[in-house]
């Protein structure tokens, strides 16, 4: 192989790394050039789409598919940082291909990190959303049984919608039976948080990133990528309902999300809102020294929508729209102080604010016939996802600037 296919297929490996773990198109650009570049190729040997690479040269000729996967958030930021050292140290191109190779061999995080990072994020969440203390536990039970099922049976054995249909099933109807046992006193807050970890919260937040970048295409295939996860999400609950229903001789009758007066005090919402990020942080991959970066930023978003909705006339969308512009300009200062990807803060930090729970509401409303409720929760989740979108596209272009 002669040198130039070489250079062509060390920044081919860089980008399949980085769009298969969670990396937003302009990044995986970016990053191809860069090695690319310092080697001395061109960098118009390369067409990046959300799941594949075209990659030509004089000698070499490659085409990838990449199937969207669970993100690991710890490559993308080991292979930027692999990209700039590239620069900086003038690797040999047989040392960068080496470094990717360990890279892209690396280990995940293991299985009880996985799994007390699912208690703390049923919990926390659970808790941002107005749930007591006796929903929170329930979410934590409901949620770890859950997202075990997914991480050891469905991901393995099932495909991806089926496994999230299962997802949603299993964590709804385990809510429902402890609900019935006793523990918890609000079965929408219960729902609403172990569900939590199905979230697509990389292919949501990618897929705004990509459209605020003007990738349109990826950023269509990516939302909708998100969009399917949550109808399979929303196909999991409608069906644990209508189970229960036949099964109970009734549907049970929820009238709304209960606030609990000890967690909805802004002190516990900050602690909810830090160790809620975190835990997310953990589920995404994000190395370990970011975790405490990542929750302050999730944090501090929080604070921000809960001082603008609580205390001001705007609603939820324009809580969500300050908040969303506070997590993103968080991003860009925690990526240039830490030397990371935004990408790595964003993600975790946007999560509280992604219309998760108006998935839940506009299933149950759906399935228990309140049609005109399910059009009102679906028009809130779509004004707030604009919100998200619009406060991206607006620091994106100010940080280019």
């Amino acid at each position: 192989m002669d040198n130039s296919s070489k250079i062509l297929g060390v920044a081919t490996k860089a980008g399949h790394i980085l769009l298969e773990n969670g990396a937003e198109i302009s990044r995986v650009e970016e990053t191809m050039e860069r090695i690319a570049g310092h080697y001395g190729e061109s960098s118009e040997n390369f067409f990046v789409l959300s799941n594949g690479i075209f990659t030509t040269g004089e000698a070499y000729s490659k085409v990838e598919f990449i199937p969207i996967r669970a993100a690991r958030l710890d490559k993308v930021v080991d292979v930027n940082q692999l990209s700039r050292d590239i620069v900086r140290y003038d690797l040999p191109v047989e040392e960068a291909g080496r470094r990717l190779d360990e890279i892209d061999r690396s280990e995940g995080k293991p299985l009880w990190e996985q799994m007390v990072a699912t208690a703390v994020g049923c919990a926390g969440f659970c808790a941002i959303f107005g749930g007591g203390i006796g929903d929170c536990l329930a979410s934590v039970v409901a949620g770890v049984l859950m997202y075990l099922f997914v991480l050891t049976v469905g991901s393995r054995f099932l495909s991806k919608p089926l496994s999230n249909i299962c997802g949603g099933f299993i964590g709804t109807l385990l809510c429902i039976l402890l609900f019935n046992m006793g523990l918890g006193t609000s079965l929408a807050n219960m729902i609403i948080g172990t569900l939590i970890p199905l979230i697509p919260g990389v292919a949501f937040t990618n897929g705004l990133r990509d459209l605020a970048g003007e990738d349109y295409l990826a950023g269509t295939i990516r939302l909708l990528d998100a969009m399917m996860v949550f109808f399979c999400i929303a196909a999991g609950v409608c069906l644990s309902f209508i189970i229960h229903s036949y099964v109970a001789g009734g549907m049970i009758q929820l009238s709304g999300t209960a606030t609990d007066s000890i967690t909805h005090l802004f002190p516990v919402q900050l602690v909810a809102s830090f160790v809620g990020t975190a835990a997310f942080a953990v589920l995404f991959g994000v190395p370990r020294r970011h975790y405490l970066a990542s929750g302050l930023v999730g944090m501090l978003g929080w604070l921000v929508y809960m001082l603008i909705t609580r205390y001001t006339g705007l609603s939820v969308v324009g809580g969500t729209f300050f908040a969303s512009l506070c997590v993103a300009l968080l991003s860009n200062f925690c990526a240039v102080r830490r030397k990371c990807p935004s990408t790595v803060f964003l993600i975790c930090g946007i999560f509280p604010l992604i219309p998760g729970a108006g998935v839940f509401w506009s299933s149950y409303y759906l399935v228990s016939r309140q049609f005109h409720a399910a059009l009102n929760s679906g028009f809130v989740a779509l004004e707030v996802t604009v919100a998200i979108v619009l406060s991206i596209i607006i620091v994106s272009n100010l940080s280019r600037r």
